[in-house]
């Protein structure tokens, strides 16, 4: 038995979205919309958020894997990034006050990763807003930077090249995670736009590329190889930074970092 009075939970709207909710307890949730427009509005959002990320991405996820890209860890994991923005549409992650992951169906991550992805967000509003320090070590000595990194962090850390995309690496620095070290690296556009990749060491799995979000921040986050990696922007649509992590993911596969 379910009682209409009791105050409808995020998980509940979630739930409700998904058509996960039970029965008897669809007719509260709705009538709790109808005097909560602000927790209407987010369920509306979601929908919307879902119906356009799998009208663009249903047919993808559904093509074979090329055969260029038919190495090991892509077959193991086929189009892994496009799981991943396809699963995003079926919650929202909001930091603060709750938590909710964006792989609802799928298992929960560790709560490692999710410090991780709060710990990056906070991280990028810190840094992106300074003009004259927003880095430690300057992108013009991009080796020095990736070397220093790589042996103040214990992986090898790479600062991609993200110029096809029009961003330039504006730099780098070290910064305390909850379990260690952790590599910042910021980017920017001619227009101003910024970017950044926040990286550490995690005993996670490799999981699928997810989405969160934390005011004007967003973020697309994984794990893969024992490193968790999670590109951040201020303002940037879901597809273009889809496009920065995606180029980040591609170039990590490549160098094995």
């Amino acid at each position: 038995m379910t009682e209409p009075h009791i105050p409808v939970t995020e998980d509940e709207l979630h739930a409700y979205v998904d058509n996960e909710l039970p029965a008897e307890r669809r007719g509260d949730v709705e009538a709790w919309l109808a005097t909560h427009p602000d927790d209407a509005a987010r369920v509306q959002s979601w929908r919307s958020m879902a119906e356009a990320l799998h009208e663009r991405y249903d047919s993808v996820a559904d093509e074979a894997v090329p055969k260029r890209l038919e190495i090991e860890r892509l077959v193991r994991q086929p189009r892994k990034w496009v799981y991943g923005a396809v699963a995003a549409t079926l919650a929202a992650f909001i930091v603060g006050g709750g938590v909710g992951w964006l792989a609802r169906g799928a298992a929960a991550a560790p709560s490692a990763l999710q410090n991780f992805t709060v710990h990056a967000l906070e991280a990028h509003r810190l840094y992106v807003v300074e003009v004259r320090h927003p880095v430690e070590v300057p992108g013009s000595e991009r080796a020095h930077l990736q070397q220093w990194l790589t042996k103040r962090c214990g992986w090898l850390v790479r600062a991609p090249e993200l110029a096809p995309a029009g961003l330039k690496l504006v730099g780098g620095r070290l910064l305390p995670g909850s379990a260690g070290p952790a590599s910042f690296m910021m980017y920017e556009s001619a227009s101003g736009e910024r970017f950044t990749i926040y990286t550490v060491k995690s005993d996670a799995k490799a999981t699928q590329m997810r989405y969160a979000a934390q005011g004007k921040e967003s973020s697309l986050f994984w794990a893969d190889d024992g490193v968790a990696y999670a590109v951040v922007s201020s303002g940037a649509d879901r597809g273009r930074l889809t496009q920065i992590a995606q180029a980040v993911y591609d170039q990590m596969e490549k160098t094995g970092g």
